[in-house]
């Protein structure tokens, strides 16, 4: 039998409905170069929300892997659990930082006629999730745009050599072309 007062307390925090948002981008890199920008666990350098994860490198997310993350805004370790894996299309995680507040995260790539989209997709419960969502909220609205962003440097990165071959296989058969008109 419950008392008043946690009768109280469950129905006035049972009023909170869970905050859902999501934000979405089209990247000119490919399905697979952003899907690998997501599921490199190590390097969240292009997150605008987390610093650094103790996910070793190479690690593939798989469901049921709890890891560990630090913020940017304050320094605590957050609990972060892969719930489901979809290779190159989903993956989504749940963040544990605060008692009061659990956030569900997924990312989603795929590819259209436009480009690659990418979606952010957060959804926040708890009788904090106002407080924390108007903290978060303006880092929340970079990230789709900030992990387009690193796979596209990413693969800029990656096509230089080929960009470079192809110069250089150009300006031999300019020349070659030239000498052979000249004999």
């Amino acid at each position: 039998m419950q008392n008043g007062w946690s009768r109280f307390i469950q129905s006035y925090f049972s009023g909170f409905r869970p905050l859902a948002i999501t934000y979405q981008v089209l990247s000119s890199a490919s399905v697979d170069e952003l899907w690998r920008t997501v599921v490199n666990l190590a390097d969240v350098s292009w997150h605008p929300l987390l610093a650094r994860t103790n996910a070793p490198n190479g690690l593939l997310p798989k469901p049921g892997l709890i890891y560990r993350a630090v913020t940017r805004l304050i320094p605590i370790p957050i609990q972060i659990f892969v719930e489901n894996v979809s290779p190159h299309e989903l993956l989504s995680i749940r963040l544990f930082a605060l008692p009061g507040v659990e956030e569900r995260v997924t990312y989603r790539v795929e590819s259209t006629l436009c480009g690659t989209r990418v979606s952010y997709s957060v959804t926040l419960r708890g009788w904090l999730s106002p407080l924390v969502w108007s903290v978060i909220r303006p880092f929340a609205e970079r990230v789709a745009s900030e992990l387009a962003h690193a796979a596209e440097q990413a693969h800029q990165k990656s096509d230089r050599p080929s960009q470079m071959r192809d110069l250089l296989g150009a300006v031999l058969l300019v020349f070659l072309m030239s000498r052979s008109t000249t004999c």
